[in-house]
């Protein structure tokens, strides 16, 4: 996801052009408007804050824009500093209706990670775990005091800032004269941004109390300047405006049966302290604009909501038409007079190669400086792109455990200066998930991830699983220089499996592995992972109960030595529903008992001596077709094929349920299956899947299959094909996807249903 669509690029990926337009623009805009305009009355708009609600602030400056009416000076608390904030740099009320639009706020305003920018593993935590959470131990981390830190809210405002991030005075390096309020909690005062870095001062105007983390300035902790000021016309009136515009968005006030719930009685302690200075600020406004945002609150996000605020803007202040046209009047002006209408930067992309004077380090350790000097020769790199850049960023966060990283160019001679900004170092992380199916009923898995700030930084991964099947896993990951990153892992299941035969259960296997992998080569890219290593398991089988023809098969505790290549690759969109992009995974492994052969055994589990391991292939291949927004097509093939004249039978195929590798590592998903069956050695499947989005997160789905299976890949044509067909309905919530699935085969010859509650693991 592309954390804002106006910027269309990253504020790191900007040359230093963008700094001289922006002098250049800036001198331009002040001559244009003092040119185009007599000398006549000052106007400031002033916005009130209110979360999503602000919105409509939007729909009001479309219509002071259409009126003619110029704007000299903006002045905004919380939402209305960041859309006020916006508006002085250049951001029209139409680029601002576009920007908004287009955000997904499901995201920026979580502390979610962008998924374009993780790797894999990171991705899939993310779409396992519904809760992940920061601990600090000792020092305290100054990040905390508030549910959300507000990082992706910072990197945005950080994006649609570019060329207005540095320190600046905002009366006068700004387009237009701009304020902005924010409450220091230390002594309960009043705090207005005058000057300052812009992305700062918006994300401390807007930090809500216990919802967001404050924002921390020298000796003060700031946060929502509703708390003191929420409609800031005073500020404006100190600034020189000699007419005030103001929108507010503040709903009726609340009475006693409101107050059911903890977030309502939060929003009546903050829209009590809201009104502070409000009826005195009201009283020196000239035109007050109060839209109705009756059925939507702070946090009303929604594409509808959006849409419905922006649009009850707009048509409330065209019901003051008459009175903005007499504001003219008073203003000096009339309607031959034309403002000047301010256009959002389009900064360049770093498609060319800008010469490097120096690399600046900030925030960072002297060892992690070196890291990175190291790694990327940046003491013989006298120059910089968008791919070294967007290169040297991802391993401050992915190597070095940076929550945030950036990348700065500031005009330096002949070349730029590349600042390197570190965020807070990354502390341990709990993750939480929590799950319930009809098959395994309830379970519980948490997560660990402790970061070691060694001289060459390694990670540990703790991870408990607790239900039905238990499942705990250490892994261990070295950040070396190298393009690898070599990793050891070692895991302890205890499975309880039950194997069907055509829908019959035949019997049911529980057994204890034990699993050590070394992988010396690691590589990631954003999208792609390659791994190739060894891997031990050990087997031990505590009972086996089922039919007699299972019962004379012997299943002796054994371990296996296995050599093993991956390749994982996947683009998509979304880890449940995706749209677009495509997912590859592929796995060759060679399995021996002693590095170089298999032992056989009789059924009895006698041994018969060695022979030639066993080679595992493995692959599956899904791609994403939108037809329009909401319906999407997706095809895959997969399938695993096994060679060799020794199988264990702990490592055969087996088919269905919803997910690859859900009880099992070598299941397969199968439309209308939804228990475990046991396949032949060969088998391979193709499916199609039509994923139809109602709504904004209800999604329907239809999926058919087929497959063909056999002992020997000769004869995978020689028998019947088989074929299943399922629907099934799904709501995305922030616990994962909910719903259930109806399906049927020719194998099993029955319908089955299936219940999901939570993200899989």
């Amino acid at each position: 996801m592309s954390s804002t669509a106006i910027a269309q690029t990253d504020s790191t990926a900007v040359s230093r052009k963008v700094a001289i337009e922006r002098e250049k623009s800036k001198l331009d805009s002040t001559s244009e408007r003092e040119q185009a305009r007599p000398k006549v009355k000052k106007v400031a708009v002033v916005m009130s804050g209110g979360g999503a609600k602000g919105m409509a602030h939007i729909g009001a400056l479309k219509v002071i824009e259409r009126a003619g009416i110029p704007i000299d000076i903006v002045t905004g608390t919380s939402m209305g500093s960041i859309i006020g904030g916006l508006y002085a740099i250049g951001y029209n009320a139409n680029s601002l209706d576009s920007m908004v639009r287009v955000q997904d706020w499901s995201y920026v305003i979580t502390d979610k990670e962008d998924m374009w920018k993780q790797s894999l593993a990171d991705r899939k935590k993310q779409n396992t775990y519904f809760l992940s959470r920061g601990i600090t131990f000792g020092k305290r981390n100054y990040n905390d005091g508030g549910i959300i830190q507000g990082k992706n809210l910072a990197e945005l405002f950080q994006q649609l800032c570019v060329g207005y991030t540095d320190s600046l005075d905002f009366s006068r390096d700004l387009p237009i004269p701009f304020a902005c309020v924010a409450t220091n909690v230390i002594d309960n005062s009043e705090y207005d941004f005058h000057s300052g870095r812009l992305p700062v001062a918006m994300r401390a105007s807007m930090a809500i109390p216990a919802a967001f983390s404050p924002v921390r300035i020298g000796d003060k902790v700031l946060v929502d300047g509703g708390l003191k000021n929420n409609y800031p016309a005073d500020i404006a009136r100190e600034m020189g405006a000699d007419i005030i515009i103001g929108i507010t968005v503040q709903g009726e006030p609340k009475i006693a049966d409101d107050m059911g719930r903890t977030m309502s009685i939060l929003s009546q302690i903050i829209d009590v302290n809201c009104k502070n200075k409000y009826d005195e600020n009201l009283a020196i406004t000239d035109l007050h604009v109060q839209v109705d945002t009756k059925g939507y609150n702070a946090a009303s996000f929604s594409a509808a909501a959006i849409d419905t605020l922006i649009r009850r803007g707009y048509e409330e202040t065209m019901s003051h038409w008459d009175e903005l046209m007499a504001l003219k009047q008073r203003i000096g002006i009339d309607d031959t007079f034309r403002p000047t209408i301010l256009h959002p930067k389009n900064p360049t992309v770093m498609t060319d190669k800008q010469r490097v004077t120096s690399y600046v380090f900030e925030n960072m350790t002297p060892q992690d400086e070196q890291f990175l000097r190291q790694k990327f020769h940046l003491n013989k790199t006298d120059s910089i792109d968008a791919k070294l850049e967007q290169e040297i960023t991802t391993s401050m966060r992915i190597d070095l455990f940076y929550q945030t990283a950036e990348c700065r160019l500031v005009p330096e001679g002949n070349g730029v200066r590349a600042v390197l900004t570190a965020g807070n170092r990354k502390s341990v992380q709990l993750h939480a998930g929590v799950r319930y199916d009809t098959e395994e009923y309830a379970a519980v898995q948490l997560g660990l991830d402790i970061p070691f700030k060694t001289a060459i930084p390694v990670n540990t991964d703790i991870t408990l699983r607790l239900g039905k099947r238990l499942m705990a896993r250490g892994e261990i990951t070295v950040h070396p220089r190298s393009f690898t990153r070599p990793t050891f892992s070692y895991t302890f299941r205890r499975n309880d499996v039950d194997l069907y035969i055509n829908g019959d259960l035949d019997y049911n296997i529980r057994y204890n592995q034990f699993q050590a992998e070394f992988l010396p080569f690691n590589f990631d890219l954003r999208h792609f992972n390659l791994q190739m290593g060894l891997r031990w398991d050990f087997m031990h089988y505590r009972n086996k109960l089922g039919s007699e023809t299972s019962k004379q098969v012997t299943l002796e505790n054994e371990h296996f030595f296995s050599y093993r290549a991956r390749l994982n690759y996947n683009s998509e969109d979304n880890w449940y529903f995706p749209t677009r992009g495509s997912r590859f995974k592929a796995e060759y492994a060679y399995l021996t008992s002693d590095f170089a052969k298999l032992t056989d055994r009789a059924d009895d589990g006698t041994k018969l001596g060695k022979k030639t391991g066993a080679s595992e292939i493995n692959a599956n291949w899904r791609m994403s077709f939108s037809f329009n927004s909401r319906f999407t097509l997706q095809p895959m093939l997969y399938g695993r094929l096994l060679f060799g004249s020794i199988i264990p039978a702990v490592f055969g195929n087996t088919i269905g349920g919803e997910w690859f590798g859900h009880y099992v590592e070598q299941q397969m998903p199968f439309a209308g299956i939804g228990n475990m069956e046991y396949v032949d050695y060969q088998f391979v499947a193709a499916q199609v899947q039509a994923q139809q989005r109602i709504g904004t997160s209800s999604y329907v789905l239809f999926r058919v299959a087929g497959a063909q299976q056999a002992d020997k890949a000769k004869h995978l044509l020689d028998r019947s094909t088989l074929l299943g067909v399922q629907a099934a309905y799904y709501y995305n919530t922030m616990f994962g996807p909910v719903g259930a699935t109806l399906g049927y085969s020719n194998r099993t010859k029955e319908p089955y249903f299936y219940l999901n509650l939570g993200y899989e693991f």
